[in-house]
């Protein structure tokens, strides 16, 4: 899954996901045909319950890929769909099976760069679709004809998939440079407030501390010549109100001095960052309305997530990751590395996690982190 505005949605669209399950409604609705025994069936009708059964379950694995991501263990539920689709092509050569082969050559190369096993499986439906063919037509232009279909889409999917992946790095090189034009601004914008508090500190917080210094110098000398109270009390107001406004002014550059707060959108650059320097997929994702946060709320998501991909960087090196932000009752951050292994526990010496527990304890929230089926998350709660 990609970080990418483009990515979310492809990712996401529920039109797509349904689509994926077309090739088993196919094999369902050519099984129950196949049963009235009108057609040719070059297998007992027992097999081809078997193995419509057996593309139906498979299809399942195609709801497994995903965008940017090695396919894993769906890659071989599509060697296993492409295998049992193909035979059942064979099986019922008058029924729409042909698609399947077609389908799983597409599914293979369409969302990540092909691997070997990949390519096994465009071999096999290449064969499948072309042989089963032959046998039906014995007519050698409509089998090549059949195995150059299956090629073009092939290529197609892999011409698609290499044009998103030009338009996503568009993407990463446009946010990259809005990324460089932020910082310049907010190191310029930084440059300002330190000057502004150089001025503040040199001229008023100078001149308050000498004005303070005179007006108890002057109150000390009317206590020695014995002035009136009344002109000592309004010396001694005068000079407090020089020293209240010289703590302001202090108050003030160290304001000016300190940077500025993370927001939302820093989170989302630390994504950015980690996609640029791993080279692996990573999303980030904001779920609900989003709100104004404190600063004390933003700094531990901030901190969190920062120390949550160091760990990945060290840990699971190349794993994708999925950062989602979700706006609830209270602000939930989740950090998932998909390492598609369960990993062991977090090793003994480390003080990441429990930096990142006193952080969530601070601004009331909770913090948890663990293994899951498929890699490492760390979930981070703090209230709204």
């Amino acid at each position: 899954m990609s970080w990418t505005l483009s990515g979310q949605v492809r990712d996401s669209s529920v039109p797509g996901l349904l689509l994926r399950a077309v090739p088993g409604v196919i094999a369902i609705i050519s099984v129950l045909v196949a049963a009235r025994g009108r057609d040719v069936q070059r297998l007992p009708y027992w097999a081809i319950v078997a193995l419509g059964v057996i593309v139906v379950l498979s299809n399942i694995s195609l709801f497994g890929l995903r965008y940017g991501t090695p396919p894993g263990r769906a890659g071989y539920g599509v060697l296993v769909f492409t295998l049992a689709g193909c035979a059942l092509w064979y099986a019922l050569p008058a029924s729409a099976m042909i698609v399947i082969p077609f389908w799983a050559s597409r599914a293979a190369v369409r969302y990540f760069r092909a691997q070997p096993l990949e390519w096994v499986i465009v071999a096999i439906s290449i064969v499948g679709t072309s042989v089963p063919l032959y046998v039906t037509t014995r007519s050698v232009p409509a089998a090549c004809g059949a195995a150059f279909g299956v090629v073009a889409l092939t290529l197609a999917a892999i011409n698609r998939r290499s044009r998103e992946q030009r338009l996503e790095d568009l993407e990463v090189s446009l946010a990259r440079k809005q990324a460089a034009i932020e910082e310049h601004e907010r190191a310029a914008a930084l440059a300002e407030r330190a000057r502004i508090a150089r001025d503040v500190h040199d001229v008023l917080a100078h001149s308050l501390a000498g004005l303070s210094l005179s007006l108890q110098g002057a109150r000390l000398m009317l206590v020695r010549d014995g002035a009136s109270p009344e002109a000592i009390e309004q010396v001694t107001r005068a000079q407090g109100l020089a020293a209240d406004g010289l703590a302001e002014a202090r108050r003030a550059v160290a304001a000016l001095r300190d940077d500025a707060v993370p927001d939302v959108r820093a989170l989302g650059d630390l994504v950015t960052a980690y996609r640029l320097e791993s080279g692996v997929a990573a999303s980030f994702e904001v779920d609900g309305a989003s709100r104004e946060l404190s600063a004390e709320v933003l700094s531990t998501l901030y901190r969190t997530l920062q120390e949550s991909l160091a760990n990945i960087r060290k840990h699971a090196p190349g794993a994708p990751v999925r950062v989602r932000l979700s706006y609830g009752p209270s602000v939930v951050l989740s950090v998932d590395d998909q390492q598609e292994k369960r990993p062991d526990k977090a090793a003994p010496g480390g003080y990441g996690l429990l930096g990142m527990r006193e952080r969530a304890d601070l601004v009331g929230g909770s913090l948890e982190a663990g293994p899951t089926s498929t890699g490492w998350r760390v979930e981070l709660k703090v209230p709204a």
